[in-house]
């Protein structure tokens, strides 16, 4: 194995596009976001979802849309519980 590779996934990480199953190893190892494959499935009908292309009927999922989409869901950082709730009201605030 390479260092490209890790024992549980043999599957190296370079692949610019990822099929749907390969999305929630990649978002884990690379973000800590655990997400089921079945969420994916469900975002990618309703909306909510990263951005996907289809080769044929294939949905792939480019490497820097899942790291943008990832960065949207993350809050800042806080220290304590109470700054969570100020940067989610001043957020809001600035969106007025």
């Amino acid at each position: 194995m390479t260092a490209e590779t890790t024992s549980s996934n043999p599957m190296p990480m370079q692949r610019p596009r990822l099929r749907r199953s390969d999305v929630p190893n990649y978002l884990a190892c690379k973000h800590g976001i655990d997400i089921a494959v079945s969420t994916l499935a469900k975002m990618a009908t309703v909306g909510g979802g990263p951005a996907m292309q289809y080769s044929g009927r294939i949905p792939l999922y480019h490497v820097q849309d899942l790291d943008t989409w990832a960065e949207e869901r993350l809050s800042k950082a806080v220290r304590s519980t109470s700054e969570r709730s100020l940067v989610g009201k001043q957020c809001l605030s600035d969106q007025r």
